[in-house]
């Protein structure tokens, strides 16, 4: 940490950290549908809330050791909403894990060549623009800026948060281009615009220092899903390619054994929130009240999607329901990405469907609406039966580790089956 003692890292950890430094130096609602449990922390979360106002502070007191770090850059420095001491080094240097600004796609046939049926995909589609970003790449680069369905976005990974976020990259009339600052925050990807040098927090997509802060990108949904999936749900959809001018290993995984439940988070000082494990998987939403003014946070546990595959659920006004489907395996366990632990997949969408709202459930071993006994899959598209082709409307979600969601989101609910 700048401005004070590092802690002792365990060896265990410096291991997933040396062979991604390395690579950076190197060249270019059912009866049984469960129910929240009353018992749930349910407080409302002002300050931390996307969007919400914060402080914003004018002073530049960097510790020494940052302000070395970053003598060179552009960065308005006198404007910032969080205290500087709050960030890490992350080893590699500001664009040490270069973003792809040029990114390239191929077909899914070709790719099959290389990525296996099994390996989890970032899913994004915008105005019938369909494309797949491999976390086997993005694991190595963590930055997509990209142009889908003629608009500008981010595609972001933050491995150490499992974190996938897609920004739309348009802000005020102007388009920005990102890249890794080299700085981490709760153990969260700090990326920086190359236009004004501000800092962003990927896990939030707030401007927190320089020129911009206080302001907020936009999200678009994204999901990640099986490679199986994406192909099976947009035939014609296309992936990004392995030619990305950088030399990397792609399909192997520097972070191997990262995930394992009841192991600390890398790079986090923070304050662990113990109502689960740290590193939990958990889907997440966040919901403004009816007034627009004050946030609900919601997680939802891997562990119990696994259960019920299927959760229909209202939160702060909203009905949403949340499916989950086997299949996709995890890109931070195994060495090779290909034979990860399944860990799933999940996607989150709005049940009304032509005014109707539609109850959900499992039904054998697939996703069936109660009505029309239609089978759904985990994109929210009707894949069989009377709504064969009618898709739900998608919900903005993450996927996240629990640990960095409690950090940022520190007043979250737990939806917790009813006992």
């Amino acid at each position: 940490m700048f401005g004070q003692d590092k802690k002792r890292i365990p060896w265990r950890l410096f291991a997933v950290a040396i062979p991604l430094f390395l690579a950076a130096c190197t060249s270019a609602i059912s009866d049984n549908t469960p129910q929240p449990d009353a018992s749930s922390k349910a407080a409302i979360s002002t300050p931390r809330a996307i969007g919400s106002e914060r402080v914003v502070l004018t002073e530049d007191n960097r510790p020494s050791s940052l302000r070395s770090a970053t003598q060179s850059w552009g960065t308005n420095w006198n404007k910032h909403t969080v205290d500087y001491t709050e960030l890490l080094s992350g080893g590699p240097p500001r664009d040490g894990i270069p973003s792809i600004d040029e990114p390239k796609f191929i077909g899914q046939e070709e790719a099959q060549q290389w990525l296996a049926d099994n390996e989890p995909v970032i899913a994004l589609e915008i105005n019938g623009d369909v494309r797949a970003y491999p976390l086997q790449i993005l694991t190595w680069h963590e930055i997509v800026n990209d142009t889908v369905g003629n608009i500008p976005v981010i595609v972001t990974f933050c491995p150490l948060c499992n974190s996938a976020i897609t920004f739309d990259r348009r802000l005020d009339g102007n388009v920005y281009e990102f890249g890794t600052s080299g700085l981490l925050r709760n153990s969260d990807l700090v990326m920086y615009d190359r236009t004004t040098e501000s800092l962003w927090q990927q896990f939030t997509g707030e401007a927190i220092i320089g020129d911009l802060t206080g302001t907020q990108l936009s999200f678009f949904p994204s999901s990640v899903v099986s490679f199986a999936e994406f192909q099976a749900a947009y035939p014609d959809g296309i992936v990004l390619s392995r030619d990305t001018g950088f030399n990397r290993s792609y399909g192997r995984n520097p972070y191997a054994g990262y995930d394992t439940i009841g192991s600390r988070p890398f790079l986090f000082d923070g304050e662990l929130d113990d109502r689960l494990q740290a590193m939990e998987r958990v889907v997440t939403v966040t919901f403004k009240d009816p007034g627009g003014q004050q946030a609900v946070d919601v997680a939802y546990p891997y562990r119990v999607l696994a259960e019920y595959s299927v959760i229909n659920d209202s939160q702060g006004g909203h009905d949403l329901v949340v499916f989950y489907t086997r299949g996709t395996s995890s890109a931070l366990g195994a060495g090779e990405i290909a034979r990860g632990e399944d860990v799933g997949a999940t996607g989150v969408f709005d049940p009304i469907l032509d005014g109707e709202k539609l109850v959900f459930e499992q039904k054998g071993l697939t996703i069936a609406d109660t009505k029309t006994g239609s089978s759904w899959n985990v994109l929210g598209q009707a894949i069989a039966g009377p709504l064969k082709g009618q898709r739900l409307k998608p919900i903005i979600h993450g996927d996240h580790f629990w640990f960095a969601w409690a950090a940022f989101k520190p007043d979250t609910i737990i939806y917790r089956p009813a006992s």
